[in-house]
């Protein structure tokens, strides 16, 4: 699993304090200076001449660590865009800062080359310039010597598969954070981040009962900090380990609760690994279909980030084999190509420490499956020629279609419009969803079924929609009236009164209010493929999914998210 550390260098190197600006930028404070370049972030022009100004100050005043600190700042400048000029800007930090004994400097900039180095996969030279960073920071700031530490840890566990060295690392980063106030604002959040390295770690060498004592452990802390991000990280991370003992329902409970919280958290590597961890525990528990929605989530997020790591890609085997089972040539080859690209990429990556990816397939086998299965495919398509050349003739024919396309798009249009305004009206009714149906005698007496029976039903459907529960994929009223502790003809009877519509239409229409809001509300959601989606939303397969929100909407998934990608851009 990946966890995640927050570089807090920058806020910890600068304590910014507020003047009045002058015309002249050289005559502002440095601390001034430097809050501007924060402010105005996305700004690229304010920040260079932000930047600049600190730099001539700088160099007017012989400054040298205020050298190194502007170098810095233009370092953080390029730190998503070019890796390489981030670089070349910390090697000046490096250069003005030796010898300064400044609190931060130049720690602080070897252990962020490292991290950039690491990135670009260099790990031996990422090494170096950690351990440069840490016997710095071991003389003139212990508080960073044992960040730096936990980067080296991270790097040894989560990179390089050195979990017993990674291990000792963070023992010794915990046994020093002991001796600290860790409740405090200061300490916390590292000594939290330390007890997850140390669970993860024992989590990779298969001691499940170590790993379940560090996650108790720290799920008591992030609770006692109210630091919510981390104790769902822990529950997720003790989700994980109860797929190794075995236990995959647990497993499938702690993971369930902690998945929403990466999303909300935008933690993009945990959330594959929740996706993962559900796939391995459905599994388990011989639910084939659950793991292959859940492994082709973890594809979709790939596609997206293009982050790869060895510890979740043998989900691809498990596709490759599922499909190869129904016969399904299309999705087998599709995923024998993702597997493939996938592999070769962590192979060229890892090449120079021999850290390989699993292979239930070896690379020869995927080959030959690759070639027969195209061959297959173009023989098939062979054999439709005729018929397609048929249909051609009878398309060609087809008078008017034109004009029908354009009085279809004028359409749909104006549905997704109506759309648009309805969710609108919606929202603002959503401060009104407590009052309580109510029931008329009639009604009553039509189904057969007694009042107090009538409205405890009721309640009970109002939290089933409040908690999404309509979001489970395969539900069926058999499955609610269990949950729910009734009959399924009372449910189905209640249902069709009250709800006006069939059991089926009604959760398909829940799923797809939900669907419209969090496609308009979360524009990453629109990146993910249709299949992906229907898996989101609890649907089956994308053609289910298709159906039931051209019922509901009047136009298609596919249609809707272009034209909120549209609306958004202008």
């Amino acid at each position: 699993m990946i966890s995640y550390k927050i570089l807090k260098t920058v806020f910890l190197i600068f304590s910014p304090l507020i003047i009045n600006a002058q015309n002249d930028l050289t005559k502002l404070s440095y601390d001034h200076l430097h809050q501007l370049y924060f402010k105005n972030v996305g700004n690229q022009k304010k920040q260079i001449l932000y930047t600049n100004a600190y730099m001539t100050k700088a160099i007017r005043e012989n400054n040298n660590i205020r050298k190194a600190k502007a170098n810095y700042q233009m370092a953080l400048f390029y730190y998503k865009s070019d890796e390489n000029k981030a670089i070349q800007y910390l090697d000046s930090v490096i250069k003005y800062s030796k010898g300064t004994n400044d609190k931060f400097f130049p720690a602080a900039a070897y252990c962020e080359k490292g991290n950039f180095l690491k990135y670009q996969f260099k790990f031996k030279e990422a090494m170096i310039n950690y351990n440069l960073a840490e016997k710095i920071a071991l003389q003139t700031n212990i508080d960073y010597y044992y960040n730096v530490r936990e980067y080296i840890g991270i790097t040894k566990s989560e990179d390089l598969g050195e979990y017993d060295e990674a291990l000792d690392i963070y023992k010794e980063c915990f046994k020093y954070y002991k001796s600290k106030d860790v409740r405090s604002s200061k300490y916390s959040e590292d000594y939290q981040s330390i007890i997850f390295g140390i669970a993860d770690c024992y989590k990779s060498l298969q001691n499940t009962d170590s790993t379940s004592y560090y996650n108790k452990l720290g799920y008591g802390e992030s609770q006692a900090t109210k630091n919510e991000e981390y104790k769902y990280l822990f529950v997720l991370n003790e989700g994980a380990n109860q797929v190794l003992k075995k236990n995959y329902k647990v497993a499938l409970d702690s993971i369930n609760k902690a998945l929403p919280k990466m999303i909300e958290y935008n933690n993009t590597g945990n959330l594959l690994a929740g996706y993962y961890y559900l796939g391995k525990s459905y599994d388990g528990l011989g639910k084939k279909a659950n793991a292959v929605e859940n492994f082709i989530r973890v594809d979709s997020i790939y596609k997206i980030t293009k982050e790869m790591t060895t510890e979740f890609v043998d989900g691809y085997p498990y596709l490759i084999s599922y499909y190869k089972n129904l016969d399904d040539k299309e999705n087998q080859l599709k995923y024998i190509t993702a597997y493939m690209i996938i592999d070769s990429t962590l192979q060229k990556n890892y090449r120079e420490l021999n850290q390989l990816v699993y292979k239930e397939y070896d690379t020869p086998h995927l080959i030959s499956d690759k070639e027969r299965l195209i061959t297959s495919l173009n023989n098939d398509k062979t054999k439709t020629y005729w018929g397609l050349g048929f249909s051609f003739l009878v398309i060609i024919g087809i008078g008017g279609f034109a004009i029908n396309q354009y009085k279809t798009k004028k359409r749909y249009r104006s549905k997704f419009e109506k759309i648009i305004e309805e969710a609108k009206v919606n929202k603002k009714q959503e401060f009104n969803t407590e009052n309580a149906i109510k029931i008329d005698t009639p009604k009553i007496e039509d189904i057969g079924i007694g009042e107090e029976l009538i409205n405890q039903i009721l309640d009970k459907l109002n939290r089933f929609e409040n908690e999404k529960g309509y979001l489970e994929s395969n539900l069926t009223v058999q499955m609610l009236s269990s949950t729910f502790d009734t009959n399924s003809k009372y449910i189905s009877k209640i249902v069709n009164v009250y709800k006006r519509k069939s059991f089926t239409q009604y959760i398909n229409e829940l799923r797809i209010e939900y669907a419209i809001n969090q496609l308009q509300e979360n524009n990453k959601l629109r990146k993910y493929t249709v299949q992906a989606l229907a898996l989101e939303f609890g649907f089956n397969n994308a053609e289910s999914f298709s159906t039931a929100f051209y019922k509901k909407a009047g136009i298609k998934p596919t249609y809707f998210i272009k034209e909120l990608d549209l609306t958004a851009n202008n």
